[in-house]
C-alpha cells in the first residue's frame, strides 16, 4: 500500500529554497568524491575532448553561431534583444523601429568572414548591408539617399530580419509537426540515437489551452508510439510534457485545483505512453512550483496501472540547491512505490528568471547558485548520486561540456545503466566523439514547434548559452586554450568576484528595501498565517486623531466586503469642527532633518513589524488577497525610507491636505504623508 511522501524530504525541499549556498556546496564537494589526482585526469580528458572536437571539421552551428555573436559582444546582444522584443510586436512600424534600433547602431563589419560556417557568415554580410542602409549618421546627399533607400526598403528588410530569425531558429526545432520531425530525426537514429521529442508553444493561459495541449501530447505519444519497438522503454524514443502546459493557474495558490484537474491529465498521459512502451519526462518548471510538482508526479507515479513500467521520467535543474534532496525524493518515491524511474540531471533553465524574481520579490537569498562552477559541482556531485541510485533510476545526464561529460565517464562504472542527452542542434560533435570511443548511448531533446514557437526557444538557448563564460560558446574559440575551455569547476568556487544583491540589499547603502515574502514558500506561508491569526475575529476602533480633543461624527460599524457577517470593527468620522480644529492647529514640523528622517524609517520599520495585523485588516476591511496585501505593506514602508533618504533641508512649503484613494488605504495614504512631512511640512490626512 503506498503511502505519503515522506515527510521528512518534504520539509528539506520547502524548507531549502533560500539554504545557505556555501553549506550545500560543501557538501556537495563532499559527495562528489573525487581526489585531487581525479580532478587532474578528468580536466585532462576534458581537454582532449576539445581538441577532438576542434580538429573535427564539423562543429555545431550554436556552437558557431555562438563564438561569433555571443552575449559578450554588443552585436549578439543586439540580436538577442530583437529575437526577443519581435515576440510580441503586433505592428510594421514598430518593427521598423526596433529593427532599425538594434541593427544600425552595431559594428556587423568586424564579424565579416570570422565564422567557420557559410550560414553565419552570409547573415553577417546581411546584417552589414542592412546596418548601412539604416545608419542616416552620414552628410551631404549620401544621406538623403539612403533615407531614400531606407524608406523603399523598409517592407523587405523587414521582412528579411523576420526570416533570418526564424532561419536561425529552425536549425534549433526538429521539425513544425511530430511526423516532420520523426521523419527528420531517422538520418541520426541510424548513427545510434534515440529522441525526445518536446513540443513547443505550451503555455496555458486559459482552461481551452491546456485541454488542447493534453490533447497534443496525446496525439504525439501516438504518433511515436509507431517507432517504439524495443521492449526496452528507455530505448525508445520518448516525449516531454510541461506540468504548465496542462494547468491555466500551475501555481501554489491554486494548489486544489491543480491536484484535481492536472493529476488526471498527466496520469492518462502516463499510461498512454506505458501502453506505446515508450518514456514520458515531466520537464522542469520554474523554483516556486518544486514542491507543486513533487506532489503531482508523486500522486500520479502511485497509480497502480503504471506497475512494471519503467519510462516515467523527471527533469532534475543542477543550479538549484535543493537538486540533491529532490533526487533523494524521486530515489524514496521509487523505492515505496515498487517503481523503476528515469531522471534526467540538466544544469538549468530559469537561471536570470529566477534571480530577478527573488530580487523583486525581496527576499534574502536565491534559489539557485549565483555562480557558473557552482551548478557545475551540483552537477557533477548529482551525477554521482544518480549512478549510485541505478537499482531504481535510469540517470539521463544532458550536457554539452565537455568536462562535465569527462567527469561522468571517470566516476560511471557501467555505461548500460545510463545515457547522456544534447539538445538538437548543440553537442552533435562533442556526443559523436563519446559515443564512438565510449559505446555510450545518447538521446537528442528535439524541439518541434511552428514558426511562431521558434523565436521564443531560440532566446531561451542564446540565454542559456550565450555568456563568453558558457563551454558551448568557447568551444569553437580557438584563442581560448582546451585547458581553460575544460577547466576544473572545483578549482573556481573560491572566486568571490562576483556578487548579486540580494532583494534586501538592492537600494544599499542609500536605504534597506522592504521586506518581502514569497507566498510559494510554504514555510513563509505558515510564518505569515501564524502572524495573522490573532487578528482573525480582532475588532479596530478608528477614530481621529488631533492635536486637541476630538468630537468626531456617531459610530458607524465597518462591514467586512467577503464576509458581511464578520465586521472588521467601526469607525467614528472627523466632524465639521474636527476639521476645523485640525487646520487651526496645523504647524510646520520643526525638527532637524536627522530627526524627521529617524521617525519615517523608524515608522516603516514600525509597519513591518506589525505585517500580520496590517495583513489582516486590509484583508478584512478592503477585501485584498495576501498578494495585494504584502504588496500593499512594501509600497507603504518603500515611500516612508525613500522619502526619508530624498529629505533636505529646504525650508517646507506649508500646510498639505492628503487624501488618498480607498483602493490602496496604506501605501497611498502614507506616500502622500512621508512625501510631505520628510520636507519639514504640516499635513493633514
Amino acid at each position: 500500500m503506498a503511502r505519503d511522501s515522506s515527510p521528512i524530504l518534504r520539509h528539506q525541499i520547502d524548507a531549502g529554497t533560500y539554504t545557505d549556498q556555501e553549506n550545500v556546496l560543501r557538501e556537495l564537494v563532499r559527495n562528489a568524491h573525487l581526489s585531487p589526482e581525479e580532478r587532474v585526469a578528468i580536466t585532462k580528458a576534458a581537454a582532449d575532448i576539445v581538441r577532438a572536437i576542434r580538429g573535427h571539421t564539423s562543429p555545431g552551428m550554436m556552437e558557431v553561431f555562438l563564438a561569433e555573436y555571443g552575449l559578450s559582444t554588443d552585436e549578439g546582444v543586439a540580436l538577442m534583444c530583437l529575437a526577443e522584443a519581435l515576440l510580441r510586436v503586433p505592428d510594421a512600424e514598430t518593427i521598423d523601429a526596433l529593427i532599425e534600433d538594434k541593427i544600425a547602431p552595431s559594428d556587423w563589419g568586424r564579424h565579416m568572414g570570422h565564422s567557420t560556417s557559410p550560414l553565419v557568415n552570409a547573415s553577417t554580410w546581411a546584417l552589414m548591408l542592412t546596418g548601412r542602409v539604416l545608419d542616416d549618421d552620414q552628410p551631404g546627399p549620401v544621406r538623403h539617399l539612403r533615407a531614400a533607400i531606407k524608406r523603399l526598403g523598409e517592407p523587405v528588410i523587414r521582412t528579411a530580419v523576420s526570416r533570418a530569425m526564424k532561419e536561425m531558429g529552425r536549425q534549433f526545432v526538429l521539425g513544425e509537426n511530430i511526423s516532420a520531425a520523426m521523419e527528420r530525426a531517422k538520418g541520426m537514429e541510424k548513427k545510434g540515437y534515440t529522441y525526445s521529442y518536446d513540443m513547443l508553444g505550451e503555455a496555458a493561459r486559459t482552461e481551452d489551452d491546456a485541454r488542447r495541449y493534453h490533447l497534443s501530447y496525446s496525439r504525439a505519444i501516438s504518433a511515436i508510439a509507431i517507432a517504439c519497438t524495443n521492449k526496452d522503454s528507455r530505448k525508445n524514443p520518448g516525449i516531454s510534457v510541461k506540468l504548465s502546459a496542462l494547468h491555466p493557474r500551475y501555481e501554489v495558490a491554486q494548489e486544489n485545483s491543480v491536484m484535481r484537474d492536472l493529476v488526471p491529465r498527466l496520469r492518462a498521459l502516463a499510461l498512454l505512453a506505458k501502453s506505446a512502451g515508450m518514456g514520458l519526462n515531466i520537464d522542469a518548471e520554474e523554483a516556486d512550483r518544486l514542491g507543486l510538482s513533487l506532489d503531482v508526479i508523486e500522486k500520479v507515479l502511485s497509480e497502480p496501472a503504471l506497475s512494471g513500467w519503467a519510462g516515467f521520467g523527471v527533469v532534475v535543474q543542477a543550479y538549484g540547491p535543493r537538486a540533491g534532496v529532490v533526487i533523494d525524493a524521486l530515489y524514496d518515491m521509487a523505492i515505496r512505490h515498487d517503481r523503476k524511474i528515469m531522471v534526467r540531471l540538466v544544469k538549468g533553465a530559469y537561471w536570470d528568471t529566477e534571480i530577478k524574481r527573488a530580487q523583486v520579490k525581496g527576499v534574502d537569498g536565491f534559489p539557485v547558485f549565483t555562480q557558473k562552477a557552482a551548478t557545475d559541482v551540483s552537477y557533477i556531485a548529482n551525477a554521482r548520486k544518480l549512478l549510485n541510485m541505478t537499482d531504481r533510476i535510469y540517470p539521463q545526464f544532458a550536457t554539452h561540456n565537455a568536462h562535465t561529460v569527462a567527469a561522468v565517464l571517470h566516476m560511471a562504472e557501467d555505461k548500460e545503466k545510463f545515457e547522456f542527452q544534447r539538445l538538437h542542434g548543440m553537442g552533435e560533435t562533442l556526443h559523436n566523439i563519446i559515443m564512438e570511443k565510449h559505446g555510450t548511448h545518447c538521446r537528442v531533446y528535439a524541439p518541434v514547434g511552428a514558426h511562431a514557437d521558434l523565436l521564443a526557444y531560440l532566446v531561451r538557448r542564446l540565454l542559456e548559452n550565450g555568456a563568453n563564460s558558457s563551454f558551448v560558446n568557447q568551444i569553437v574559440d580557438e584563442d581560448v586554450p582546451p585547458e581553460i575551455v575544460a577547466a576544473d569547476p572545483f578549482e573556481s568556487l573560491s572566486d568571490t568576484t562576483l556578487h548579486i544583491p540580494t532583494g534586501p540589499e538592492l537600494y544599499l547603502p542609500t536605504r534597506v528595501n522592504s521586506k518581502g515574502f514569497d507566498l510559494t514558500h510554504t514555510p513563509t506561508l505558515d510564518v505569515i498565517e501564524s502572524a495573522r491569526a490573532p487578528w482573525k475575529a480582532h475588532s479596530w476602533a478608528a477614530v481621529p486623531l488631533l492635536a486637541v480633543e476630538a468630537k468626531p461624527n456617531k459610530t458607524v460599524r465597518l462591514l467586512n466586503p467577503a464576509a458581511s457577517s464578520r465586521s472588521p470593527g467601526t469607525v467614528r468620522n472627523a466632524s465639521e469642527a474636527d476639521v476645523k480644529a485640525a487646520l487651526d492647529n496645523a504647524a510646520v514640523w520643526d525638527a532637524p532633518l536627522e530627526h524627521r528622517q529617524e521617525v519615517l524609517v523608524l515608522a516603516a520599520d514600525m509597519l513591518e513589524s506589525h505585517y500580520g495585523e496590517i495583513f489582516a485588516l486590509l484583508a478584512r476591511e478592503a477585501g485584498k488577497g495576501l498578494p495585494d496585501c504584502v504588496a500593499e505593506l512594501r509600497e507603504a514602508v518603500d515611500f516612508l525610507r525613500y522619502y526619508a533618504c530624498q529629505a533636505t533641508n529646504t525650508p517646507p512649503a506649508g500646510c498639505f491636505t492628503c487624501i488618498s484613494p480607498w483602493n490602496f488605504p496604506l501605501a497611498i495614504f502614507c506616500g502622500q504623508v512621508s512625501a510631505a512631512l520628510a520636507a519639514g511640512n504640516a499635513v493633514l490626512a
